[in-house]
């Protein structure tokens, strides 16, 4: 077993298909990852403008109503749209891996994934129309 091997100084190029910075753009389930990863950022952008809301109303009434006066803004605007269906498909996608994050056993059984996911999609829709209901009233 003593075989003797040429021994190179250099390391051989290997072949390697070129691939576009945007393949990922090409396949559905990796466009969806991507996009639920980006919606992370969207989620933490939310956060950070109702922790500046609060901060803004404990600084005063004028200073809430400039935070008011740019959250009317078109840019503003704008960015809470695109921010809001980024933290709906955040909300959609969490809620659709529940299943394989949670098993839920009932008389020793495994409940089917898609009752899990359901729940979670019927609770959230019940609490929306509760806030909704709570803030027309108000209004």
């Amino acid at each position: 077993m003593s075989e003797s091997f040429a021994h190179s100084q250099f390391h051989p190029k290997w072949y390697r298909q070129r691939m576009s910075t945007y393949w990922w753009l090409w396949r559905w389930a990796y466009l969806k990852f991507i996009l639920r990863e980006i919606s992370s950022a969207f989620v933490a952008y939310s956060v950070a403008v109702i922790l500046a809301q609060i901060w803004s109303l404990g600084q005063g009434a004028e200073t809430y109503a400039r935070f008011n006066q740019w959250l009317e803004s078109p840019v503003a605007l704008i960015l809470n749209g695109i921010a809001l269906v980024f933290v709906l498909i955040h909300a959609v996608t969490w809620f659709n891996l529940a299943p394989k994050a949670v098993v839920v056993k009932v008389g020793g059984r495994r409940v089917p994934g898609i009752l899990i996911a359901g729940a979670n999609h019927a609770l959230w829709l019940v609490i929306s129309l509760v806030v909704l209901w709570v803030l027309i009233r108000k209004g």
